[in-house]
This record gives structure tokens, C-alpha cells and sequence, in this order.
């Protein structure tokens, strides 16, 4: 039988709180979502000024992330790049900004974030993801 790591409440804050920081010293509004290694959402914080649909594709992005075991920003390149009938997997807002938290190679759980470009709503979730897998 195999053992795997989960993520704590603990660990759900100190992604929320490193995710946070880091939208918060660039001024950015984000909602940040975090979800365990079945796409299952765990915790969510929508800044104030973010846009309240920014709540909903945070959360899939996370989901994303956690069930297809890699950044969503590579589900938006294979689209962008010609692979279009990849738009009718059963997966929603495929776009950059889910990043897996991987320990021990194994995925734990995942972040979401959306509410500015997607190269912003990266950088914020790998902050998150540094506070637990760094």
C-alpha cells in the first residue's frame, strides 16, 4: 500500500495567507482557491476589488491543476497550439494560473488563482505553492 501527503488546514492557510502577500506588494486583486489531490476545493479567498466571477474559474483552475496533475497553463498551450478538440474534456477554464503542490512527486492538493494576466495569476499561485512545498 502506498502513503501520500495531504494537505493540512495548516497548510490550506499558509497557501492562502503566501498567495495573498504576494497579490497584496503588487496590487493585484486575485481570488485564490486551494484544493485537495481530487480537485475538491479545501479553502478560497477573494481579495476585496476581485471580480466575483473570479471566485468560480479560481476554483476550476485549482481543480484543474489537482486532477490533471500539471499547471493548467499547459492545457491552454496544447489549446492554443492546434490540439482545439482538447476544449470538449470535461474540465472548465482551462487557462494559466493552476499550479499542482507536489511532494515527494506526488500531488497533494492544488492552487487557483484568477483576477489579473495569466503570467500574474502564476506567479501568485507558485507563492502559494512555496509556502507548503518549498
Amino acid at each position: 500500500m502506498q502513503t501520500k501527503s495531504v494537505l493540512t488546514l495548516d497548510d490550506v492557510n499558509a497557501i492562502l495567507d503566501a498567495a495573498q502577500k504576494e497579490a497584496q506588494a503588487n496590487n493585484w486583486a486575485v481570488t485564490i482557491a486551494v484544493a485537495d489531490d481530487g480537485g475538491h476545493l479545501l479553502g478560497l479567498r477573494r481579495m476585496d476589488g476581485a471580480a466575483p466571477f473570479s471566485a468560480g474559474v479560481a476554483t476550476e483552475k485549482a481543480r484543474n491543476a489537482a486532477i490533471g496533475r500539471k499547471e493548467t497553463q499547459v492545457f491552454e498551450e496544447m489549446i492554443n497550439n492546434g490540439r482545439t478538440a482538447f476544449v470538449t474534456a470535461p474540465m472548465q477554464a482551462l487557462l494559466s494560473g493552476g499550479v499542482p503542490v507536489i511532494v515527494d512527486g506526488q500531488v497533494a492538493g492544488s492552487v487557483g488563482i484568477s483576477g489579473v494576466k495569466p503570467e500574474q495569476d502564476v506567479q501568485v499561485a507558485k507563492a502559494g505553492v512555496q509556502a507548503v512545498a518549498g
